[in-house]
C-alpha cells in the first residue's frame, strides 16, 4: 500500500511539473511575434528601450543649439515611438560563417529600442512579400542593410518596395556583390561602404536617375579592411546604430534633397559616415582650409569631393560641397560639429 501511495504521489509531481513547462513554454510563444519565425531565419526582436548608442539628445535639438543669424526658431516635433520603426539585416553567402557581423551589429541596433530581423540573403523576397503585406496593414519606418549578397538583398527588397510606392527610410550596403541594382527612388537616405577592388563583394552601388535622397558612398579599400571582416568594425557598427535611429525617428519628407558624396577614405583616417553634401558659398579669401577648419572637417574629404588643392583662393560666393550628418543640419544652420 506505501509503495503504491509513493508511485502515485511522484506520477502527480511529474504531472504537475509537465503542465507548468507548457504553460511557460505557451507563453513565451504568446510573447513572441505576431507570426512565426520563417524556417531558416534567425529573428531577433525587442521592446523599445529608453536609452540610444547615440549622442546626447540635446545635440540634435533646435531649441538646445545656439541659433545661427536669421536662422527661424520652430516647434520640435514630438518624438516617434522608435518601437514602430523595423531594421531588417541580411548577411551574405555562407551567413553563418562569414557575415556574423551582422548579429553583432543588430544586438548593437537593439540596445536603440527598435526591432530588429536576422535573415540569410536566400529569402530575401519571401521577406519582402511579408512586410509589404505587413506595410499595407498599418505603416512603420523600413531600414535594410545587407553584407555582400545581403547587400544585394537590401538593394533588390528595396526595388520591391518601390513598385508597391512603399518608402525606405535608409537602405546601408556593406561591400555588396557585384551586378546589385541601383538604389531605388523611394529610398530616403543611401550609404555605401565598399572595397572597390573585391571580388567577392566590390559592389560600386549607384543611384537610378531622378533619385533625390540622400547618398554617401564610402571605398575602404585602402584603409585595411578585407570582405570578410568589414562587416565587424565596431565604430562603423556605433555610427550605423545612431543613423537607425535618426531614420526611425524623423519623417523622410523633412530632410530635404542632399548632395552625393563619395570617397576614397585615406589609410589610418578616420571613417565618418556622412549622410550627404550640402552647398555652401566661399566668402573673400577663403581656402578649403578655412571651410575645413569653419566646418571642422577633415581637409582630404573636402578636397575629394570638390576636386580642389587645399590653399587656392576661393572667389567670394564659390560653391563649396562640404560633408554634413542630417539630424545635425536639420536642428541648426550652425556649421556641423565633428569628432575632429
Amino acid at each position: 500500500m506505501f509503495e503504491a501511495v509513493t508511485i502515485t504521489h511522484s506520477c502527480s509531481r511529474q504531472a504537475t511539473a509537465l503542465i507548468v513547462a507548457a504553460a511557460l513554454a505557451l507563453g513565451f510563444l504568446a510573447t513572441a511575434g505576431d507570426r512565426p519565425a520563417i524556417a531558416g531565419a534567425v529573428v531577433q526582436r525587442v521592446a523599445a528601450k529608453p536609452s540610444y548608442d547615440r549622442p546626447q539628445a540635446e545635440s540634435n535639438n533646435p531649441a538646445a543649439a545656439p541659433m545661427a543669424p536669421g536662422a527661424v526658431q520652430r516647434d520640435a516635433e514630438p518624438a516617434m515611438d522608435l518601437s514602430q520603426a523595423r531594421v531588417y539585416l541580411f548577411r551574405g553567402a555562407l551567413g553563418l560563417i562569414f557575415s556574423r557581423g551582422m548579429d553583432k551589429l543588430a544586438s548593437r541596433i537593439e540596445n536603440t529600442g527598435v526591432t530588429v530581423h536576422v535573415y540569410e540573403f536566400t529569402i530575401c523576397s519571401l521577406i519582402a512579400s511579408t512586410v509589404i503585406e505587413d506595410y499595407k496593414r498599418s505603416s512603420f519606418p523600413i531600414i535594410l542593410m545587407g553584407h555582400s549578397m545581403g547587400g544585394r538583398c537590401a538593394l533588390e527588397f528595396a526595388e520591391k518596395l518601390a513598385d508597391e510606392g512603399i518608402p525606405v527610410s535608409l537602405v546601408v550596403t556593406i561591400d555588396p556583390a557585384h551586378l546589385s541594382p541601383s538604389v531605388p527612388t523611394n529610398v530616403a537616405r543611401f550609404i555605401n561602404i565598399f572595397l572597390s577592388k573585391d571580388v567577392l563583394g566590390g559592389g560600386d552601388i549607384k543611384p537610378v536617375e531622378g533619385f533625390k535622397g540622400h547618398y554617401a558612398s564610402y571605398d575602404l579599400q585602402n584603409h585595411g579592411e578585407l570582405h570578410v571582416n568589414i562587416d565587424k568594425v565596431d565604430t562603423i557598427h556605433q555610427q550605423l546604430a545612431a543613423k537607425v535611429v535618426e531614420a526611425a525617428a524623423m519623417p523622410a519628407a523633412s530632410e530635404g534633397e542632399g548632395l552625393p558624396l563619395r570617397y576614397a577614405v585615406p589609410p589610418k583616417a578616420d571613417v565618418e559616415l556622412w549622410d550627404s553634401g550640402m552647398a555652401v558659398a566661399a566668402r573673400a579669401g577663403d581656402t578649403l582650409q578655412t571651410i575645413a577648419a569653419q566646418y571642422r572637417l577633415p581637409m582630404w574629404a573636402l578636397a575629394q569631393v570638390n576636386q580642389l588643392a587645399d590653399n587656392i583662393p576661393l572667389g567670394a560666393g564659390q560653391r563649396v560641397v562640404v560633408p554634413r550628418h542630417v539630424s545635425s543640419s536639420i536642428a541648426t544652420s550652425e556649421p556641423a560639429s565633428s569628432k575632429r
